[in-house]
């Protein structure tokens, strides 16, 4: 008992030490002159992409990961912060600079999962919107996974305020709780769980921003058209990698590798070859519109599927036989039940 108590009291020794530190550097950033800051946040970007890189590489839990791009993403923002107070308002962007992000992108923020003030886990979303209400989708795992025991109890998404430029932003936070009973719509069907999860998000809350989203007209009918190797995106984090400037996704081309409409051994799903990692959970699965674009604010795709996981064969030989290579991808009609009033 005396070394378990010895070790939770350095614990919170370490915690205070970490916070004090915090405090201590962000008052030496406030001090700094504009332009220092900004040799500070170019050097501190290049400095926290070389820890990345060793992270990523090395045996760590993705927990650390998690809470590592959370803290670089929160000082990034502080600097900014300090820099919008103390500037003018900048002119607006000339017209050649408009709209040079696709739209596809602005759809996809990340997602992370945290206990309390503890980071778990990161993952990939979109929103989706029906009737006015407004979801944010990703997989049922990100949200709840007994077997892991992975319980957070609220996530945290990052949103564009400025289309014009992409490193404004804010980071809003959903309670996955409410009074003990779970806010996130999830279902069931013949084939047992299905690995999707829908958060309806307080528009109120976004103070009058109105995220890209997709809709049930962006879901995909006749199932019939689309044929087994039709090109496809996964667009997302993996291992939570990101424009970390500009908090966009990444994009990995796929195709549909088992027959479209048909359940795959009786589950709703079905499956996608692609390069796919840890942290694409939730990524939606895309195919370009055959229509283009058909409004000001639609997305020029076809939502078919929200990504799961990877798939494998249980008798594989790990040593002598490589990975299959392919992907779970739930159908997205499953929305239309997630998003009933």
């Amino acid at each position: 008992m005396k070394n378990l108590q010895e070790a939770t009291e350095r614990i919170c020794e370490l915690k205070g030490n970490v916070v004090a530190l915090d405090a201590a550097c962000s008052a030496l950033v406030q001090q700094l002159a504009p332009p220092s800051r900004q040799h500070f946040v170019h050097a501190f970007e290049s400095w926290a992409e070389m820890a990345r890189t060793s992270m990523l590489n090395a045996a760590i839990s993705e927990h650390s990961i998690a809470a590592f791009e959370h803290d670089v993403a929160r000082i990034v923002a502080l600097v900014e912060t300090l820099d919008r107070q103390e500037a003018p308002p900048p002119p607006p962007p000339p017209a050649r600079d408009r709209g040079v992000v696709e739209s596809l992108l602005l759809a996809v923020p990340r997602v992370a999962t945290f206990d309390g003030p503890r980071a778990l886990t990161g993952a990939s979303g979109f929103f989706f919107e029906r009737d006015e209400r407004l979801y944010l989708v990703t997989s049922r795992h990100v949200l709840i996974d007994e077997p892991s025991k992975h319980f957070p109890d609220r996530v945290e998404i990052v949103m564009h305020t400025d289309e014009t430029d992409m490193s404004q932003f804010t980071v809003f936070s959903l309670l996955l709780y409410d009074k003990g009973k779970a806010v996130w719509h999830q279902a069931r069907d013949s084939g047992g769980e299905v690995d999707v999860a829908a958060i309806r998000i307080d528009r109120e809350v976004l103070g009058g921003f109105e995220p890209w989203a997709f809709s049930p007209q962006h879901l995909q009918e006749p199932l019939g058209d689309v044929e087994i190797g039709t090109p496809l995106l996964v667009v997302g984090f993996p291992l939570g990698f990101q424009d970390s400037r500009h908090h966009l996704p990444v994009a990995r081309q796929a195709a549909v590798a088992s027959s479209f409409g048909t359940r795959f051994q009786g589950q709703g799903l079905f499956l996608t070859d692609a390069r796919t990692h840890r942290g694409s959970s939730g990524a939606p699965v895309v195919m370009r519109s055959p229509a283009g674009r058909h409004g000001a604010r639609d997305l020029p795709w076809k939502l078919l599927g929200i990504h799961s996981s990877r798939m494998d064969m249980g008798g594989r030989d790990l040593v002598e036989d490589e990975s299959l290579g392919l992907n779970c991808a739930w159908y997205a009609d499953i929305l239309l039940t997630l998003t009933e009033a």
